[in-house]
């Protein structure tokens, strides 16, 4: 009797031990455990989008370094032909003194004015060399610019020089360039003005309101005679980024080349024949004066207009840069730590074996190292080396600390197989571009569906 209570009352004292095993072993807590270790995993990888970010930061702060010293972005305007000139008027009054006495008196008056005149066909021709320069580990994209303007202007649009009225100052006359970094300007040649004459550039547009930055061609020593002169401008300019130009012409057409592989056409007009091949690019603009909202031509004073407000060109496209790629890597980092974490879990359940907390973790922190291992190495060399190299590192880490958990070489080939097929679609989604996203949500619903298949038969926790 006193033995049968006493079994009765060590049946008692360990029920609630026996319901916390079969709770702190159930499937569901596994799973909750597993999920805050995931979840605190979430720290070293913001951590590593940090470290990213501030290597993105050294890197932008070193290519804008770079750009001010060989030259930014290249905007091109012109050219325009400025005539000063004397207005002539002749003001005749009718007056009538104390004595009733009508009188016609006149008087001469003479106006200062000066004319803007745009090029009435205006050709420009841009061969664009890319060129790369280094600050440190950085390398930055930046180009040479070999550019030829010519084209004509309609003389005939002047001043009637033949009235004595109009009196023209043709050597006081200049023709202006904008260029929107001067500084960069590599080499100038003289100014062919109808074949025949020639006159150098000189700094500055002498336009501060309407062409802050450029050049200017004094006219004094060329002819004014031809009704439609011709003109060449040649010159080279360094710049990065892009190249763009202002179609200041009646009719503008713009043919810019480059051997750059990767052009991205910006501005406000696109090109009307575009030839994009491995080896470079050729592109052809036309844009007719009807496209702009300025005439073509003003007096210089009374009118104000902003040649900048109608711009086309290209611009040197990095296609996914180092560092954006990176970024865009730790950005899975979450699905690889999940992943893995649901992984193994599925790996305790069909093999009834157990990992520690902490194994989760340590697993974890290697995972995250991944990228910090990856951006090191690809600073120094090149990005799919340096990916190699990280995710065979993170996988072989991880397969030897789960060979020396398990004691088992066969039962970790699936976790090596899972693991390298993991980093291997992760590296073909980051070599896309158009199709990143769309590759990226197929492979997840893949992964999800092999999930899935694995979790069919799990039975509820007894």
């Amino acid at each position: 009797m006193r033995q049968t209570q006493s079994m009765d009352t060590q049946s008692t004292k360990e029920t609630p031990t026996g319901k916390l095993e079969s709770v702190r072993y159930s499937l569901g807590f596994r799973s909750i455990l597993i999920g805050f270790i995931a979840a605190a995993m979430l720290l070293p990888l913001f951590m590593a989008k940090q470290v990213v970010s501030d290597r993105t930061y050294y890197y932008r702060t070193a290519i804008s370094s770079i750009a001010k010293t060989w030259g930014t972005q290249q905007v091109i305007a012109g050219p325009v032909l400025v005539v000063p000139y004397t207005e002539h008027i002749i003001n005749i009054d009718t007056v009538t003194d104390d004595k009733g006495e009508t009188k016609t008196i006149s008087r001469d008056v003479f106006n200062n004015k000066t004319m803007v005149l745009l090029p009435k066909q205006l050709n420009i021709d841009a061969e664009v060399i890319e060129k790369h320069r280094k600050r440190g580990i950085y390398d930055a994209l930046v180009y040479q610019a070999q550019i030829e303007m010519t084209g004509t202007f309609d003389l005939g649009t002047l001043p009637d020089k033949t009235s004595s009225k109009n009196d023209i100052q043709w050597k006081n006359a200049w023709l202006a360039v904008g260029v929107s970094d001067t500084k960069a300007i590599d080499e100038t040649f003289p100014l062919r003005w109808n074949n025949d004459a020639s006159s150098p550039l000189m700094p500055g547009t002498m336009l501060p309101n309407l062409l802050p930055q450029g050049f200017h061609v004094k006219m004094k020593d060329l002819e004014r005679e031809i009704v439609l002169p011709k003109f060449r401008i040649k010159f080279n300019v360094n710049g990065s980024e892009g190249l763009s130009f202002a179609p200041v012409g009646e009719t503008s057409t713009a043919n810019i080349h480059s051997g750059w592989p990767h052009p991205s056409f910006i501005g406000d007009i696109p090109p009307v024949k575009s030839d994009v091949k491995a080896n470079g690019f050729d592109a052809h603009w036309r844009v007719p004066n009807i496209a702009r909202n300025y005439p073509q031509q003003w007096l210089l004073g009374e009118e104000k207009h902003d040649l900048y407000a109608l711009k086309s060109g290209v611009k040197l496209f990095t296609p996914i840069s180092l560092y954006a790629k990176i970024e865009r890597a730790v950005k899975y980092g979450v699905l690889f730590v999940g992943l893995t974490f649901l992984t193994f879990l599925i790996f305790e359940i069909t093999t009834k074996t157990r990992f520690h907390v902490i194994q989760y973790g340590l697993i974890g922190l290697a995972l995250s190292m991944f990228y910090i291992i990856l951006l090191s190495l690809a600073e120094q060399i090149t990005f799919r080396m340096a990916y190699l190299y990280a995710a065979t590192a993170t996988v072989s880490i991880i397969t030897l600390y789960t060979i020396a958990i398990l004691k088992s070489f066969g039962r970790v080939m699936l976790i090596l197989l899972f693991l390298s097929s993991l980093y291997a679609v992760l590296y073909f989604i980051l070599q896309m571009e158009d199709y990143a996203l769309l590759a990226g949500a197929g492979t997840m619903m893949l992964i999800i569906m092999v999930l899935m298949f694995a979790t069919r038969n799990l039975e509820h926790d007894s």
